[in-house]
């Protein structure tokens, strides 16, 4: 956990410092060092949330992009009881997860479902063999009509297959916390890939960290009018005793 209550006051780990988890109100005390990022662990055993994961620098680099008055926020379910962090929720109640470890579809689902209103951002580094598979799918990216947006095919070719049937966005930063050597700049932007695809086709929408950050500060996350993006293509059909070459449209309901 990066906050706990000291003296009433959300505060963040240091050396030796005691204090009380915001969520179950159970002592805490901290683990800090310098090959792990400094954290609050309870004392003792503890079922406090059993979907917190290990925090990363890559997850807290991400956390500290947002209001501290953001970050790390019980959101409780009033049917059920049950009460999980989200690791920031913005004013306008959107939720951002941030992921690096692996998740298995059930529990993507299972938080999906939880939090409803979300984004994910994963780590698109994790795996060895995932940024070098999207940089080689990356060229078969076609525009839309909308800048910014484009159609890929076989996006379970793109991106990890795990992601690709998430009922909400799902954005893929490539930027490792490691240097590399790199020099197409691709790292440095996020490729965000919309829900509700249509069959084999999704839209992904490529975007600045800062206009990413700046959005979902300001409230203005894929919050302007629904719009229908419309692809032209082309497909070949057997008509008369021969091959024809026919045009056809895609359509996609996105958010932009």
């Amino acid at each position: 956990m990066k906050f706990a209550l000291v003296n009433d006051l959300k505060t963040e780990a240091t050396k030796g410092a005691r204090g009380i988890c915001i969520n179950c109100g159970s002592p805490v005390s901290t683990r800090c060092g310098s090959i792990e990022i400094n954290r609050w662990v309870h004392v003792g055993n503890s079922n406090c949330d059993p979907w917190r994961q290990s925090e990363t620098l890559w997850h807290r680099q991400w956390q500290n992009k947002f209001p501290k008055e953001w970050q790390e926020i019980f959101i409780s379910d009033e049917k059920t009881g049950k009460k999980h962090f989200a690791d920031v929720r913005t004013e306008h109640d959107l939720i951002i997860k941030f992921q690096h470890s692996a998740i298995t579809p059930e529990k993507r689902i299972a938080r999906e479902n939880f939090y409803k209103n979300m984004i994910w951002v994963v780590e698109g580094t994790r795996a060895k063999r995932d940024y070098p598979r999207f940089l080689e799918r990356k060229q078969n990216f076609r525009e839309t009509d909308f800048p910014g947006y484009y159609y890929v095919d076989f996006p379970s070719g793109c991106f990890p297959s795990d992601w690709i049937d998430s009922s909400v966005p799902v954005i893929f930063d490539f930027l490792s916390t490691e240097p590399t050597s790199d020099q197409s700049g691709l790292r440095n932007f996020l490729f965000c890939l919309l829900p509700n695809q249509k069959g084999e086709s999704a839209i992904v929408a490529v975007m600045s960290r800062s206009l990413f950050i700046d959005q979902t500060i300001k409230g203005h996350w894929f919050n302007h009018k629904k719009n229908q993006i419309m692809e032209r293509n082309y497909q070949h059909v057997f008509e008369n005793g021969q091959w024809r070459k026919r045009r056809y449209l895609k359509s996609f309901s996105v958010f932009i």
